[in-house]
């Protein structure tokens, strides 16, 4: 005998859930308009340093000398071993505009700093032209992934379907960049990859929901279309729970033990699981209830292949 599954009234709450969606979505469409993202190294162009010290580096102090320099882009992390310091520094940060002399600079300073030897093992330049160009293919990349997407999900389920979908992955994408945009945290190529790792999160969720929503409709033919995405989502919500609750362990680990190289990946991560989780429920669901899905739609498409399979076997 199967479990009976308590019956929870999602939808019923799904006007004060587009409201949420609204205000967020504003807000995040307001200050990208406004304050931009902060483009970080690989975008904007840069340098990045290597530096080896005599003895263990205090990169918490040398973080301070650097912003009190003026480099106020500079991001310090350990490369290696404690010895040795990676520093990551915007070409707006160079001295006198002279940036192919950034990191001679930031080496010549460090060094004064430094109670024992300092070494320079490697200079890199980042020019902003590769910058501009890592930007734009970034962006096609998203857009293109959205199109795919729609159009598998259109063939797989229905039209209705892939409307819902896409709408809750813009929803999440443009959150996860209006958080960026808004807290200033430097937007890089890890941040850029854990918006489209949100993308395939978020879409797993999505298309879990989606088929059931689908399959119930197909066999609770006598309830209402309201009735039958609660049944739906209260079927998936344990799986639900448990996949975010585990991702959400590991992304926790990432940020807090991680180091600062991955951290805003963490962020990003953790911020389009949240609010991947959120729109799996009521944004695709609420937006299925607004273009009005039956089951007749469902219905139609179930005849509509079961007759294109008895024409291939008539021929």
């Amino acid at each position: 005998m199967s479990k009976q599954i308590k019956i929870i009234n999602f939808m019923g709450q799904r006007k004060v859930a587009a409201t949420i969606s609204i205000v967020l979505l504003v807000l995040s469409i307001a200050s990208l308009a406004v304050n931009h993202l902060n483009f970080g190294l690989d975008f904007t162009g840069g340098t990045e340093v290597e530096l080896e010290y005599q003895n263990s580096a205090n990169l918490e102090q040398i973080r301070k000398d650097l912003k009190a320099e003026g480099y106020r882009s500079a991001v310090v992390t350990n490369f290696g071993s404690d010895k040795n310091v990676l520093i990551r520094v915007q070409v707006s940060d160079a001295k006198d505009g002279e940036e192919a002399k950034l990191g001679e600079q930031i080496k010549a300073f460090l060094t004064s700093k430094a109670t024992g030897d300092v070494r320079l093992k490697r200079i890199s330049f980042v020019g902003p032209q590769i910058g501009d160009e890592l930007r734009d293919d970034g962006g096609l990349g998203m857009l293109v992934a959205l199109a795919m997407v729609m159009a598998y999900i259109a063939i797989r389920f229905q039209w209705k379907f892939s409307i819902g979908a896409v709408a809750a992955l813009i929803h999440d994408v443009i959150i996860v960049l209006g958080l960026f945009s808004v807290t200033g945290i430097d937007f890089d190529l890890t941040v850029l990859a854990a918006v489209l790792a949100v993308i395939g999160y978020s879409l797993n969720d999505t298309i879990v929901v989606s088929d059931r929503i689908r399959e119930n409709f197909r066999i609770l033919r006598d309830k209402a279309p309201l009735e039958v995405i609660n049944i739906s989502l209260s079927q998936t919500l344990g799986r639900t729970i448990i996949t975010s609750f585990t991702t959400l362990l590991v992304l926790l680990a990432l940020f807090f033990v991680g180091g600062e190289v991955i951290h805003s990946f963490a962020i990003a991560l953790i911020t389009g699981v949240v609010v991947g989780t959120y729109s799996s429920i009521y944004v695709a669901a609420n937006v299925l209830l607004v273009m009005g899905v039956s089951k007749e739609d469902l219905i139609q498409l179930e005849v509509e292949k079961e007759g294109a399979d008895q024409d291939e076997i008539t021929f």
